[in-house]
């Protein structure tokens, strides 16, 4: 069941939001929001209609505004859905809030280290002929025990608050990024990053992040692929928020994989000017995806029947336009559609 969340602090998001646009029909969708959110008090409009109206300020914003505005309306969608916690919306768009999170970050991370040199000095005391390999050893330990602790939900287990159980999230989050920085190898290294940083240019070192997490992301597909068991979710689970794999032409993956009975599209994508491409996923694995009749070379029976399925979704689609249009915002009368199915690798008797 679906944990819908509103409050004044999102209330007063979408106001500061508006003020970011010239465009009409996007204030007009905005508008619609604060209707739903209501004045000061009460529930703040805490609904599923709210997140389906702030989702349409998302595509409409996509549309005529740009991907920075349609941006902030997916995430505050994803906070009132109850997807995201207002600690990690607010991290993004208030500054306050993003310096009393990096303090408390901080102070984890001193804590942290002063929780290691008292257990180093313990291992000291104990055992005063103690190597750098004990204390390896000790904090493999610990890590290790990690594992095993429980909250409980008995007599005597530990009750977390929800603002506690917060903090555990943000604090997973963080490690995931520690986890991933890269270890100098002597003070030297050291001295030259801080200096490179120092001087490195914002726009670079974002398209180095994402040419990072591209990588991350495509080691993870190639995994995916070149198992012959992979069934078709987990080649999904892979290409999740991956849609430059299919070239520069779309701007996002759409939440909505349904619009109408007759069709669950595997990935949605949304090309710049409003319109739909469908991309319908197979397994790497098929049997006879190419075949060999009379000496030519040709697609087997699994590549024809997913051809057909994505045509079958494209015209469907077509015939709906006009209620797709006006109940989603997606302009489904020039989608186009690829098929992704099969990999050389499993090729056979070719």
């Amino acid at each position: 069941m679906a944990t819908f969340r509103s409050g004044f602090t999102l209330w007063q998001r979408v106001r500061t939001a508006r003020k970011l646009t010239e465009d009409e029909r996007v204030r007009v969708r905005i508008d619609a929001v604060l209707y739903i959110m209501g004045g000061l008090g009460g529930t703040y409009g805490k609904s599923r209609p709210l997140v389906d109206a702030l989702e349409d300020v998302a595509r409409e914003a996509i549309l005529h505004e740009g991907f920075a505005l349609a941006q902030r309306f997916q995430r505050f969608a994803a906070y009132a859905r109850g997807d995201l916690f207002l600690e990690i919306l607010e991290n993004y768009y208030d500054d306050e809030a993003r310096q009393r999170s990096e303090e408390r970050m901080r102070r984890m991370a001193a804590m942290g280290a002063d929780r290691a040199v008292a257990a180093l000095d313990a291992l000291c005391r104990d055992r005063p002929d103690a190597t750098a390999a004990d204390a390896r050893d000790l904090f493999r330990g610990v890590a290790r025990s990690v594992d095993y602790l429980g909250l409980g939900d008995g007599e005597g287990g530990i009750r977390l608050s929800i603002r506690e159980l917060r903090r555990l999230q943000q604090y997973g989050q963080m490690e995931i990024v520690l986890r991933n920085l890269p270890r100098p190898a002597s003070a030297e290294a050291t001295r030259m990053m801080n200096d490179v940083l120092a001087d490195v240019d914002a726009g670079m070192l974002a398209q180095f992040l994402e040419l990072r997490a591209r990588q991350v992301g495509l080691a993870a597909l190639r995994i995916a692929v070149e198992d012959p068991d992979s069934p078709e979710f987990a080649l999904h689970a892979a290409l999740k928020s991956q849609e430059w794999i299919f070239g520069g032409a779309y701007v996002a993956e759409l939440a909505r994989r349904q619009y109408t009975p007759e069709t669950i599209l595997d990935i949605p994508l949304l090309r710049g000017d409003g319109s739909l491409h469908v991309v319908e996923l197979k397994r790497a694995n098929i049997k006879d995806l190419v075949i060999r009749r009379s000496g030519h070379l040709m697609l087997g029976a699994a590549a024809h029947r997913a051809v057909s399925q994505a045509q079958n979704y494209l015209r469907v689609m077509d015939e709906n336009r006009q209620s797709i249009l006006a109940e989603h915002g997606v302009d489904t009368r020039r989608a186009s559609a690829t098929v992704v199915i099969g990999h050389p690798h499993f090729v056979t008797g070719a």
